[in-house]
């Protein structure tokens, strides 16, 4: 799977992870400070957090036997119709990357547009210092960004002062920075509803903190509440922008208004945040069996003989070789030499002889068989390979083709110690893996 896919998708269940816990135990009390800051980290955290795995690792107890090759995957099916499904595979992705490109360039426009707009009534505010810029013609009655409130010119006096009031409070908390960050994450994340709902939740924080210090400072909530609801019919026009006439948010503002002040024991929740991100990171983290073997010392294995092998095979001349031959081409083979065998063409051209010549078993496959096996042989002086065994098997029809494979091996470069042809161990590790 595409790398960008992943990361979209650990990133989406992130996100949905901390709304939920933002949902349940935070969103109805009235510490809109720490609900504004949760609301952020969350965001910045479901950004950073896809690119960390915790790696877990389960040791196989085989000692090294010589050199280890890189791991070999097979995948059932892939024989036959590798070709068709990598096609498809491609094409899928490169339709949703498609999609995604027009989804990304709609709302990075959008972004644009209302930057412009907003740019252009700046530029021709009367220029007489005031950071308060009157306008008409906009389907709102007053709203607040980049420094400056916007007030509409229908209004009367008496709502134009408390709506200059409650927008001078989002000024002073510098909610056009949370806006604008929010409004760009969801432009590059425009298919996650996550980020969408964390939106409208930091949007509807803002306004809860703007209303909460206008009534601290002594505006009547009869008289506040009074003023909402002649916005009511009223709706923002810029996304990048804190607006005191958001329909959608005036009932649930006219609430928190009149809601008890909760309790500094409320915090108290943030600790769920733990184990929700521990239980996250745990599901996204990677297990993989890691060979984290003891390396044998010494130059040989002589004092450790190996199980015994099946006849060797030569891989020239298709003729098994009798074990008298076989004692005089190799008898003690070393783990690591001087100058270590070389495969025709070098190691990245062996492993694409072995898994181009490595089918999976179709009765393996049936029966979804699968997993790692571990083949162990030795490249004698002569360049042969021979000793091939079974260090960690599966099932006899996967270690059986992965030893038929290795027996195949032309011959190779021999190593050399002290300037002698000497035969040399290798080990192998095949991934037979279902689709």
């Amino acid at each position: 799977m595409n790398a960008l896919i992943i990361y979209m998708v650990k990133s989406a269940v992130y996100l949905a992870g901390f709304y939920l816990v933002y949902r349940l135990l935070l969103s109805r009390d009235t510490m809109y400070g720490r609900n504004r800051t949760f609301i952020l980290l969350s965001v910045i955290s479901a950004l950073i957090l896809p690119l960390i795995t915790v790696q877990t690792s389960k040791p196989i107890n085989i000692p090294v036997f010589g050199k280890v090759l890189s791991e070999i995957f097979v995948t059932a099916g892939s024989n036959n119709s590798s070709a068709g499904s990598d096609a498809s595979t491609i094409l899928g992705f490169r339709w949703l990357s498609i999609i995604y490109i027009i989804g990304l360039a709609f709302f990075g426009l959008k972004l644009v547009i209302d930057f412009s707009e907003l740019a252009v009534l700046i530029k021709r505010r009367d220029n007489n210092g005031s950071r308060i810029i009157r306008f008409h013609g906009f389907n709102t009655s007053g709203f607040s960004a980049f420094g400056y409130v916007f007030i509409s010119t229908r209004l009367p006096q008496e709502e134009a002062d408390e709506i200059i009031r409650h927008e001078q409070n989002h000024l002073n908390h510098y909610h056009s920075f949370d806006i604008v960050f929010i409004e760009l994450i969801k432009a590059i994340q425009w298919f996650n509803p996550f980020i969408h709902l964390f939106s409208r939740s930091l949007r509807a924080v803002h306004e809860y903190q703007a209303d909460e210090e206008c009534i601290s400072l002594g505006t009547s909530v009869n008289n506040y509440q009074r003023i909402l609801l002649n916005q009511i019919f009223k709706s923002r026009i810029f996304t990048v922008s804190n607006s005191f006439s958001n329909p959608s948010l005036i009932k649930k503002r006219m609430i928190m208004m009149t809601k008890r002040r909760s309790k500094s024991l409320a915090n108290l929740k943030l600790i769920v945040i733990l184990p929700v991100v521990a239980m996250l990171m745990l599901v996204f983290s990677t297990c993989s069996e890691q060979e984290q073997f003891p390396v044998q010392k010494g130059g040989n294995l002589a004092e450790m003989p190996p199980p015994p092998p099946p006849p060797p095979v030569d891989a020239d001349a298709n003729v098994i070789l009798d074990e008298t031959s076989r004692d005089d081409v190799d008898s003690e083979p070393f783990v690591v030499v001087e100058q270590m065998p070389m495969f025709p063409g070098g190691e990245k051209s062996m492993l694409d002889y072995l898994s181009g010549n490595i089918k999976y078993p179709e009765s393996a496959a049936a029966r979804g068989i699968q997993g790692k096996v571990i083949i162990r042989f030795s490249v004698n002086a002569d360049g042969r390979v021979s000793r091939e065994s079974v260090l960690k098997g599966v099932d006899p029809l996967l270690d059986e083709e992965a030893l038929r494979v290795v027996r195949t091996l032309p011959r190779f470069e021999p190593g050399r110690q002290g300037g002698k042809p000497v035969s040399v161990w290798y080990m192998v590790p095949i991934n037979f893996a279902l689709k």
